[in-house]
């Protein structure tokens, strides 16, 4: 391998923000936190939970509810 042109590799602690969990990966970079890990995802789950990121339920069903409104007139 050559020297100097690869990155630096570190073993890593990444820390889900929703479950709290924390479990160690080799990366690239020193610190990681991501939004769902696969113990608190609804696919690995079961569990129909929803995410919400910036309000963006709430538009989702208010769009909805508008559209059922027009088409019930």
């Amino acid at each position: 391998m050559k020297s100097g042109i690869h990155p630096t590799y570190y073993h890593t602690t990444v820390k889900c923000i929703s479950c709290k969990t924390e479990f160690e990966i080799g990366a690239t970079r020193e610190k990681i936190s991501i939004e769902v890990c696969s113990k608190c995802h609804p696919f690995y789950t079961g569990k129909r939970t929803l995410v919400d990121t910036a309000g963006r339920v709430e538009k989702f069903r208010a769009k909805l509810e508008k559209k059922d409104k027009l088409s019930n007139k």
